[in-house]
């Protein structure tokens, strides 16, 4: 009320004009652009248009009012209301502020059709009044609310620089032809700006779009040259927020017979975060929906997805983009993204997310046939034990690290199953390929996360022992000795029709050696763990220990 005392409404030209700058810049308001998320909208220039003609007071009427219009567009979630009171008190400060200095330095409210010179510094400089207050006071908010460092100089302020300057020609081009040709300027002005304000708001969404993209493709590519799924979950789960301007992401497997659901991965502003909870039944929710239906879902608000609420997303998520993983034509899982925002997924990010879910699928299904192919190169497909082929490798690689001082000792032990030929010729090849699996589980359990076990070849196993010294080998060695001797093997005779159920007594032979005391390369180590089993061991009558001797 006393802005109108001091500042009174210039009502010469009428409300029905002022009320037609307001419909103008509403119109405006609702096609803002986003410019780094900074949104630019020429209804700034038809405020300037309206300061001058209808005074200061009729000025912060109609940009409050529009003001609202602009929020509405944004899609505030719950959590961002109080944007509202904050924003409109910025401006209201901004707009009178800015209005005062323009009439103390000298600006009329009173022009006789045209703008001279000296009014149009005045109005120049109440539009750099304008901009700096704003920016003041937009620092000063984020420094008191969310403990921002206080600056001038950002990013968001050149934009806001920028989108002035190209903003005040207008203010001032729809001013002079208003005071020529009356509310018909409105029209004559309005429109082209209004078209030229859709043009650029729709190049620049045309180009985002072609950005993010390109992005998707980009980071597709990166997906499907990792190799490893926990790589591949991860990679996705951390970038995808970013790509699709979302602030939760999370990925969801479907197991157990397309019966349940579970979460896989979960991300917080890009951040992965731990989220533990139980499997789902896969008939309900959002993912239900997306499972049963093999297509993407988008909400706009929490209205309409709240009869699919299980509990899984926070209270203050109002927008959903859920999208299916299909390998092989099912749907194996479920990316969801989330916003606290209303209305915040567009029709080309749900199209984006189907992409990047094809990737994911792909890169997926590419690193379990890449880890297949590693398992099989590096397991004995019998016992499930390394090979030798891998086993020789981690050899190289343990006594490198002795080399390096990393490791004080490493030890091998080498076992060799005493006459198995007899008990292959006994009861057959497959009850012998039985005794070997029973073996390769027994002696996985014994040696635990001591060391690394492998299949040497045909009965033979072999094991390496980083930091064990060589009489704790040996001892070690005698202990699995006494595991294997004195608890018979149970199998089924292959050479009986009835495949009896047989418990067969086997021993076996165990040459010790370790590094440095015994060799000084990788290969002398293991060859003389082998001398030492067979000359120590074998030759001595089976079913003991010897340890090398140099």
């Amino acid at each position: 009320m006393m802005t109108l005392h001091f500042y009174p409404l210039n009502l010469d030209r009428g409300l029905l004009d002022m009320a037609f700058f307001l419909i103008l810049m509403g119109i405006l308001s609702y096609i803002p652009i986003i410019i780094n998320n900074i949104p630019v909208s020429a209804y700034q220039g038809v405020s300037l248009a309206v300061f001058l003609v209808f005074g200061l007071s009729a000025e912060i009427i109609v940009t409050q009012l529009a003001f609202v219009f602009l929020l509405l567009t944004l899609r505030l979630g719950k959590n961002e209301i109080y944007r509202f009171p904050l924003n409109s008190l910025i401006f209201f400060f901004v707009c009178l502020l800015s209005g005062m200095i323009y009439y103390a330095i000298g600006g009329s409210a009173e022009f006789n059709g045209m703008l001279d010179a000296s009014h149009l510094w005045y109005v120049i400089i109440y539009q750099l009044a304008y901009f700096v207050l704003n920016s003041f006071l937009i620092s000063f908010v984020q420094m008191s609310l969310h403990k921002k460092k206080f600056t001038l100089y950002t990013i968001d302020t050149l934009w806001d620089g920028v989108s002035t300057l190209m903003i005040l020609p207008i203010g001032i081009i729809l001013f002079l032809v208003y005071q020529q040709m009356g509310m018909v300027s409105i029209l004559l002005i309005g429109i082209p700006i209004i078209s030229m304000s859709l043009i650029l708001r729709l190049y620049y969404n045309s180009k985002e779009m072609n950005a993010h993209l390109k992005e998707a493709s980009k980071f597709g590519q990166q997906l499907t040259q990792s190799l490893q799924k926990e790589e591949v979950l991860s990679l996705f789960i951390d970038r995808i927020s970013a790509i699709i301007s979302a602030e939760g992401a999370y990925i969801f497997d479907v197991f157990n017979k397309e019966i349940e659901i579970q979460l896989l991965r979960y991300a917080e502003n890009g951040k992965e975060m731990d989220k533990r909870m139980k499997a789902m039944r896969l008939d309900s929710g959002v993912c239900g929906t997306v499972w049963k239906t093999r297509k993407a879902q988008f909400y706009h608000s929490r209205k309409e997805w709240s009869h699919l609420d299980t509990g899984v997303f926070p209270e203050h998520v109002e927008s959903i983009l859920a999208v299916p993983i299909v390998r092989n034509s099912l749907v194996v899982g479920v990316v969801v993204m989330t916003s606290a925002k209303k209305r915040a997924f567009e029709q080309y990010q749900m199209m984006i997310m189907d992409i990047l879910c094809s990737y994911l699928g792909v890169a997926i299904e590419n690193a379990r046939h890449h880890e297949k192919a590693r398992q099989q190169s590096e397991r004995c497909a019998l016992t499930n034990l390394y090979n030798f082929r891998y086993f020789d490798a981690k050899l190289q690689e343990e006594f490198n690290k002795l080399d390096m001082n990393i490791l004080k000792s490493l030890s091998i032990i080498l076992l060799d199953i005493d006459r198995f030929k007899s008990v292959n010729d006994t009861y057959g090849h497959q009850s012998g390929n039985e005794i070997l699996t029973q073996l390769a589980e027994r002696l996985d359990q014994i040696i635990g996360k001591r060391g690394v076990l492998a299949r040497y070849g045909g009965e033979e196993f072999v094991m390496l022992l980083p930091n064990m010294e060589k009489a704790e080998a040996y001892d070690f060695a005698e202990f699995i000795r006494l595991s294997i001797a004195n608890k018979p093997f149970a199998v089924h005779s292959d050479l009986d029709e009835h495949r009896s159920r047989l418990l067969v007594p086997i021993t076996a032979s165990i040459g010790v050696a370790a590094a440095p005391t015994d060799a000084e390369d990788a290969q002398a180590l293991i060859r003389h763990a082998d001398r030492a089993m067979y000359t120590g061991a074998k030759q001595a009558g089976r079913n003991k220990v010897a340890q090398y001797v140099g």
